[in-house]
């Protein structure tokens, strides 16, 4: 996509060969010098073609244009007046350049023929990128192999945030012109540009899981993360954790506010345990009771997710796809999605805050696959469904839940079976309570997606529409309940069974009812799985034990996360033959 043709006059120039190619040698490449420069090497000295650039800038002066004061403060049609204006070379054309607040175009400078005749009038096409998509400028400079200072400037190179579907990507425009004055005033003032986006951290305190997944988590760190944090001139402290809890523990103690964020290197359980630690010292720091807490504080600093675990729903739920490029740079753009999140109680205390829950087959294959961490994560999470699914029991419950105000009491499929179900209600405080044998029971306030469920374990909750999706899977046959697993991967509808409800809530009260006996083969199977009579809880994906009731309430935009929804995040409009 091209912008439209530029309102400003063009700079005219006798016409002259193309430019001869970069003179350096092929593998010398561009290194970042780790300041505000980008460093090329080569053995060879400057080419030809900066004297010529040296010449082009002596005959429209070093400098750049600033105001054109022909257009005023504010050019016509309402468009932003330029900051500056110079030439620089793009590839291989001599392009006029226009800085503005919101936007960098250039635009090829059409050449005058010797005999006279000018090709002004000849289609002349403006390209542009948004200052709001670019994330960090650089000088260029070439230096001699084995030199590390000085070297000759090049121009200055922009780097750009590019959205393809899913995915963003990084990419350099470089703006070639050998003026020391001319790069550098270009520099300040992009630099300054940048530095008023709000929301964009300067400093980040980062956690980084050796042990997650495949034990990948510091290598993606150091590989994929840490070069472009260093590239947008970010600083950053580096704990690597080194057992569970650890980063909890580091969080109560963290001076946080010398940091703009936290960035959690890892899987579900990882960045769960930060966000718990992060709400933790939100309300230390309130003076509130942390054994019981109605109404938290939000938490202090956004939570930056870089998927390297097992499991990585919170990361795919928040960029739409497991990418660490993707899940970095929307911690370096700065984007900001506040997110609902939830507390899970005891009767005396509060146990954690989460995003979601499952109680039964969920949370029995995560205590069963926990048990055999030995092995690789896709055989020991495939072999964890199967041992399951093959010992499927329902759980005995009780469930209470108060309904989202204004909401219907379940899907739309299967509204007439849901309230014959509800089999008490007390129209003063608006709670409803449903007993029986349930085979799962999901409480979710963010729609959980996955590989294998593309829409989501939850898709009709949103990450901030402040309620809990809350899915209950009544007892039915083995072959029925895979029906139901599978139809996750489909786009069909995966609530349209009759054993299924689903509802739309603010609290949920689980309840379970201790089985008597101990040796039938389901208390065999129970305890098995649970210790000591503890029931196990699944909260994104990190193992939980409790015997008693648990209350869940859903507390909207608690905490704010790195990332944006992609349907909110508009198409990039880097226009450009470069990218």
């Amino acid at each position: 996509m091209l912008g439209a043709e530029t309102p400003f006059p063009r700079p005219r120039r006798e016409a002259w060969p193309e430019p001869v190619e970069d003179p350096s040698p092929p593998g010398s490449g561009v290194e970042d010098s780790g300041g505000q420069e980008i460093v090329t090497t080569t053995s060879s000295s400057s080419s030809a073609m900066a004297q010529r650039w040296g010449e082009e800038e002596e005959r429209w002066g070093a400098a750049p244009r600033a105001r054109d004061p022909q257009r005023g403060g504010e050019a016509a049609g309402g468009e932003e007046a330029p900051l500056l204006r110079g030439i620089f070379q793009i590839g291989k054309r001599s392009c006029d350049v226009v800085l503005s607040a919101r936007q960098l175009r250039w635009s090829p400078i059409q050449p005058e023929s010797r005999g006279g005749d000018s090709n002004m009038n000849l289609p002349c096409k403006e390209e542009f990128v948004e200052m709001k998509d670019i994330f960090s400028v650089k000088l260029k400079r070439r230096r001699f192999v084995g030199q590390k200072k000085g070297g000759v400037l090049l121009g200055i190179t922009v780097f750009v945030c590019l959205k393809k579907e899913n995915k963003l990507k990084d990419s350099a425009i470089n703006f070639n012109n050998v003026s020391e004055d001319h790069c550098h005033s270009w520099f300040r003032c992009l630099k300054e540009i940048l530095n008023g986006f709000p929301n964009r951290p300067k400093s980040l305190k980062v956690f980084v899981n050796p042990n997650s997944h495949k034990r990948e988590a510091t290598h993606v760190y150091y590989e994929q993360v840490a070069p472009l944090f260093k590239l947008a001139d970010i600083k950053t402290d580096v704990a690597v954790t080194e057992y569970e809890g650890h980063a909890l523990s580091l969080l109560k103690e963290c001076e946080l506010h010398s940091f703009d964020g936290v960035v959690c290197v890892g899987g579900d359980g990882s960045t769960s345990e930060i966000a718990h630690g992060l709400l933790l010292r939100a309300q230390m720091d309130a003076g509130r009771d942390t054994d019981y807490i109605l109404s938290p504080v939000r938490a202090p600093l956004p939570l930056g997710i870089i998927p390297a675990g097992s499991t990585n729903v919170l990361a795919h739920t928040l960029h739409g796809i497991n990418h660490a490029v993707t899940a970095t740079l929307h911690i370096i753009m700065g984007y900001i999605q506040p997110v609902d999140i939830c507390t899970f109680s005891s009767p005396s205390k509060l146990l954690r805050f989460g995003f979601s829950a499952m109680f039964g087959f969920g949370a029995r294959t995560l205590a069963l696959a926990e048990k055999h961490r030995w092995m690789p994560s896709n055989q020991r999470r495939d072999f964890a469904v199967i041992k399951t699914l093959a010992s499927l029991k329902p759980e005995e419950c009780e469930l209470s839940f108060l309904p989202l105000k204004n909401s219907l009491q379940g899907s739309q499929e299967n509204v007439t079976t849901k309230k014959e179900r509800l089999e008490k209600s007390d129209s003063k405080v608006q709670w409803h309570t449903i007993q029986g044998h349930f085979l799962n029971v999901s409480i979710m306030a963010i729609p959980c997606l996955c590989s294998m469920a593309p829409r989501g374990l939850a898709p009709n909750t949103r990450l901030n529409n402040g309620s809990m999706a809350l899915i209950v899977v009544r007892n039915t046959s083995r072959a029925e309940f895979i029906k139901h697993l599978k139809r996750y991967a489909s786009v069909k509808n995966q609530f349209n069974f009759p054993f299924v409800e689903t509802y739309a809530v603010q609290e949920v009260k689980v309840q379970p009812r201790t089985k008597i006996g101990c040796d039938t083969e389901e208390n065999v199977y129970l305890h098995a799985t649970s210790a000591e009579g503890n029931y196990p809880w699944n909260i994104d994906g990190d193992l939980m034990e409790e015997a008693s009731e648990v209350h869940v309430r859903v507390h909207p935009q608690l905490i704010n996360l790195y990332g944006v929804s992609i349907d909110e995040l508009d198409d990039s409009k880097a226009m450009c033959s470069c990218l």
